[in-house]
């Protein structure tokens, strides 16, 4: 019989690989869920077993295609409507996040777009990794945590330990991720002024920092045309930089990007698994690392109504 204690995970169609590591991680199987498509593509959610009263985690990235983001609200309004106690949307990709503002006429925020169908839906709580722009957590009215891949990044990169080192933030808007991890790991930081004339295009104008003759760490939330973490690799090598390493959290890779990265001056790329990277995107130079381990951590300490403040403090 279900009682207010049971936590039920469930996976959508995004990233079943994701979903069962975190499960395993909490030692709890993925819960049965039916996600058909009716001919004309049309979705339909049926939880196969009883959720009155469980406390369910629904594990849906919403990367490409956008379809993704309809499947997850679907899991929602399919939770609520089988009177589950609480529905926390675990979202470690949240997508539309780049439009965050109304930064010419006539543009959608479809970032605060998102959030309000992801609420009326009927979510208690979402869960997510590396936001675009920080500002959306205050875009819901609903209880937001914000997980950090840092954690996995330094840890991996302190076993590394990488002589001369330089964080570099590849923008304004990643420069306090790139503080975060040059104060981890010890190493000077670095910032590439750029501009965008359009959508997809970036242009490096400055480096502010040293980089002449060091081992280079470039760190961004995602790398999506690869035109932002090439243009500044690339800025990094006529600049005299000796290794150079890039973390990028959300490998979402459209476009080119497999082909630049494959031409650029990265000697390593590292990702994590938010979202799945198909093998035809696999680059001989890429590691990717697995998130499960801090999603099942804040999973269970939001089910046991414990705070998990440690597991999103980017400064420590």
């Amino acid at each position: 019989m279900t009682t207010n204690n049971d936590l039920k995970l469930f996976s959508g169609t995004a990233n079943p690989v994701l979903a069962e590591r975190i499960a395993e991680s909490l030692n709890r199987p993925l819960e049965p869920i039916s996600i058909r498509r009716f001919s004309d593509g049309e979705i339909w959610v049926k939880f196969v077993e009883n959720i009155r009263g469980a406390d369910v985690f629904l594990i849906q990235p919403t990367c490409s295609p956008a379809e993704n983001i309809m499947e997850l609200l679907i899991m929602i309004d399919a939770a609520r409507r089988a009177s589950a106690r609480r529905v926390t949307a675990v979202m470690p990709y949240y997508g539309y996040a780049r439009q965050d503002r109304k930064d010419q006429p006539r543009v959608a925020i479809t970032s605060k777009l998102i959030a309000n169908l992801i609420t009326t839906a009927g979510a208690d709580r979402v869960l997510t990794m590396d936001l675009h722009a920080a500002q959306i957590q205050g875009f819901f009215d609903i209880p937001l945590d914000h997980l950090y891949s840092s954690f996995v990044f330094v840890e991996y990169f302190r076993k590394k330990n990488i002589p001369d080192l330089t964080v570099v933030s590849p923008d304004i808007g990643s420069i306090k991720l790139a503080r975060a991890y040059s104060k981890r790991l010890g190493a000077e930081l670095a910032l590439v002024d750029k501009r965008r004339p359009k959508h997809n295009v970036a242009e490096v104008m400055h480096i502010i920092g040293a980089v002449k003759d060091r081992n280079v760490l470039i760190v961004d939330d995602m790398v999506d045309t690869a035109g932002t973490l090439v243009g500044a690799a690339q800025a990094m090598k006529k600049k005299g930089a000796k290794r150079i390493i890039a973390a990028c959290t959300h490998p979402i890779l459209s476009g080119e990007a497999v082909q630049r990265i494959e031409r650029a001056p990265i000697d390593e790329m590292v990702v994590t698994d938010t979202i799945p990277v198909p093998k035809e995107k696999m680059l001989k130079k890429m590691k990717i690392l697995s998130v499960a381990s801090i999603f099942a951590q804040a999973i269970e300490r939001i089910h046991k109504e414990e705070s998990i403040s440690i597991l999103f403090d980017i400064e420590k």
